[in-house]
């Protein structure tokens, strides 16, 4: 899987990338960034189809915060 790095070295992945990780499609992703819902991302241009970024730390946390513990 590539990995992108931006400001801070940071790990940041495309939403194709996120999609895998979280495993769900990566229209569930655009749908979840229309409702406010989802990981955090960057909008790295403008427009409704501006590039899109998510930090791989972000991500983990956010799946982190959803376990249910049995």
């Amino acid at each position: 899987m590539p990995q992108h790095t931006m400001a801070g070295d940071e790990d940041w992945l495309t939403p194709i990338e996120t999609a895998e990780i979280v495993n769900v499609a990566p229209q569930t992703l655009a749908n979840w960034r229309a409702q406010g819902t989802g990981p955090s991302y960057s909008k790295l241009s403008e427009g409704r189809a501006g590039r899109i970024r998510y930090r791989r730390r972000d991500v983990l946390s956010w799946l982190a915060e959803r376990r249910v513990a049995a």
